[in-house]
């Protein structure tokens, strides 16, 4: 595993390399090109706004801060959609690169990752943009957001390590993943508030990663209160685990890849 680690280290070129490449690659045959990537975000959160505070009429009395609590929880899980979509094929989407020539198959489901990290970055550009614009200050607590983001990157490169391997041997968990994104997108505090669930349910949001880190978001970013220390440990410890434990099977089974590809 150590070699193999090492072998990572020395290909940090390719990683930057694979990360440049794949921001230019998505709007490349696009007009308004990089600008997309603040541009993306804002219509998305606007579609939601309009759907469930105009037509429905849901989200409170106060509008305003139904879209900055919006924005903040579409952002965030636009950063874990994007990268459990995108690496769930990274391995196969470079299988004539990797028969060719031996590099560490791990390389590619963490170049996705940080990839849509980068994006990530611009949505929280709409996410300022929303805080100043409703006039919404945080706190000295907005101080633990590049913790948060840190755990939060942690959490996928977890998830994308072990998508990206299992989607090599079984195809159709590819086809699966949008409608496991999609159950945990409804069963997340993305679109509506935690507490509207009965009482009964409430554990869902309790040990939900995702409802943990988007609540962590709007703690320390709309509501001026610590984030959710305790979950957030959790996450991010088990994530280093699983991440550990992934990086050490790809060591052992790279040749299995290859065959399977």
């Amino acid at each position: 595993m150590n070699k193999y680690i090492e072998e990572l280290i020395k290909r940090k070129d390719l990683l930057f390399y694979l990360v440049k490449s794949g921001l230019k690659a998505e709007n490349r045959n696009s007009y308004l090109g990089y600008f997309w990537w603040l541009l993306d975000p804002l219509l998305n959160v606007l579609v939601y706004f309009f759907l469930i505070a105009i037509v429905l009429g849901r989200g409170g009395d106060d509008k305003a801060q139904f879209a900055v609590f919006l924005v903040i929880g579409l952002v965030a899980w636009r950063w874990m959609n994007t990268t459990v979509n995108t690496s769930a094929k990274s391995i196969m989407k470079y299988s004539s690169i990797i028969n060719q020539v031996y590099l560490p198959k791990s390389i590619f489901p963490l170049s996705m990752t940080f990839t849509q990290g980068f994006n990530f970055v611009f949505g929280l550009v709409v996410v300022a943009i929303f805080l100043a614009v409703f006039g919404v200050m945080p706190g000295w607590q907005v101080i633990y957001l590049p913790l948060i983001i840190l755990i939060q990157l942690l959490f996928l490169l977890a998830i994308s390590l072990f998508v990206a391997y299992i989607c090599v041997f079984i195809r159709d968990i590819d086809n699966i993943l949008s409608h496991v994104l999609r159950v945990f997108f409804y069963a997340s505090p993305i679109i509506w508030e935690g507490g509207r669930l009965p009482p009964e349910y409430s554990w869902i949001v309790a040990i939900n990663p995702v409802a943990i880190i988007i609540d962590s978001y709007r703690a320390v970013l709309m509501y001026q209160t610590n984030p959710q220390f305790l979950g957030l440990t959790v996450i991010s410890l088990a994530s280093i685990v699983v991440i550990a434990l992934l990086v050490n099977h790809y060591s052992k089974n790279e040749h299995k890849i290859i065959k399977a590809l």
